[in-house]
């Protein structure tokens, strides 16, 4: 009688054990590390951060994310390889820093004419979702969005198209091939570089969002914006994750972060419109002015980048891309808003 009690003392406390054991393993909270290269003060960051707290928050706390804004685990360059390898799970960088290996996506980046981040934003998911092209089979992108127009910051005053020859403009991607196409010479520099490069000359001008002014503290070493909308272009951004990283996760928590994330491509167009006003009423209190080029200067600036248009179409073309298509779709999606 003593041995089959004992015998059932210590089957109930293997059940209890396993009990224990399953339950924990079950509630195992999942790590998630978060590289961004923004500055852990830009609103883009703050807003990759709050993307995080509502998983966390809708997941009841089966997610935890940790940030690495400021490039502090990867910088911008080297997000995409470093999501792809598995040094950050999740990433969120621009396509532009690694111009040449993203031919769809690059059409987004032609000087359009975006009147604004919200505009932006649904045109590269739209044309993300109408294509479907396979540039980034090699990582889970869990959402895409895409800036307000790229305008001209420069040391210098710009009126006319003849005052960009030979001007040092920092440039990246489909950007440079403009500054070329005006006369200028492009500068190839990283957001973060680029402050010490207009302080110390490497770089007179810079094309960029307004937002760079205040979010970026570049206001402090321009003089004026040239409000050049007939060129406004836009840059695509990611937030992607590893597929394995993806792959592992439960089907629920993976349903929740593809909710999240499809409400954020609209946060962050709107983040991008708001910040642009703050950028321009920063520069504006620093002494800052505005020049807006006449309608038929707009115009002038407006044909001289249509080669660039031509030369990616034909490029994309030549890789057995669509590049017509592309661009035709994303005109008409721009006119229409």
């Amino acid at each position: 009688m003593k041995r089959i009690k004992v015998c059932f003392i210590s089957v109930c406390a293997l059940f209890a054990g396993v009990f224990f054991s399953s339950a924990h393993g079950a509630t195992k909270t999942i790590q998630l590390s978060y590289a961004n290269f923004f500055p852990p003060t830009h609103v883009q960051a703050k807003l990759g951060i709050d993307w995080g707290n509502e998983i966390e928050k809708r997941t009841m706390g089966k997610v935890k994310f940790t940030h690495f804004p400021g490039g502090a685990l990867l910088k911008g360059p080297e997000i995409y390889d470093g999501v792809t390898k598995g040094i950050a799970d999740v990433g969120m960088s621009v396509f532009a820093y690694t111009q040449g290996r993203f031919p769809s996506i690059e059409a987004i980046d032609l000087p359009m004419g975006y009147p604004s981040g919200v505009v932006a934003t649904q045109v590269i998911n739209d044309f993300y979702g109408k294509f479907k092209f396979k540039d980034f089979d090699q990582v889970k992108i869990l959402y895409l969005f895409a800036h307000g127009p790229g305008l001209l910051h420069s040391k210098k005053p710009v009126e006319k198209m003849e005052d960009l020859r030979g001007l040092k403009i920092r440039s990246t991607g489909t950007s440079a091939l403009v500054s070329k196409a005006l006369g200028a010479v492009p500068v190839s520099l990283p957001q973060g570089g680029v402050y010490e490069a207009l302080q110390k000359g490497v770089a007179e001008a810079t094309w960029s969002p307004v937002e760079v002014l205040k979010g970026w503290k570049q206001a402090e070493v321009i003089k004026y914006t040239i409000d050049c909308y007939s060129i406004g272009y836009t840059q695509g951004f990611f937030v992607a994750m590893n597929w394995d990283k993806w792959n592992s996760l439960p089907k629920d928590v993976r349903e929740t972060i593809e909710k999240i994330s499809m409400e954020w491509t609209r946060k962050t167009g709107e983040a991008w419109d708001a910040s642009d006003a703050e950028g321009r009423q920063f520069s504006e209190s620093l002494g800052n002015k505005t020049i807006k080029l006449s309608d038929q200067e707009s115009a002038r600036w407006a044909e001289a980048v249509q080669p660039v248009m031509e030369d990616y179409i034909k490029a994309a073309e030549e890789k057995g891309l669509p590049g017509r298509d592309y661009v035709n779709f994303i005109r008409e999606q721009v006119k229409k808003r």
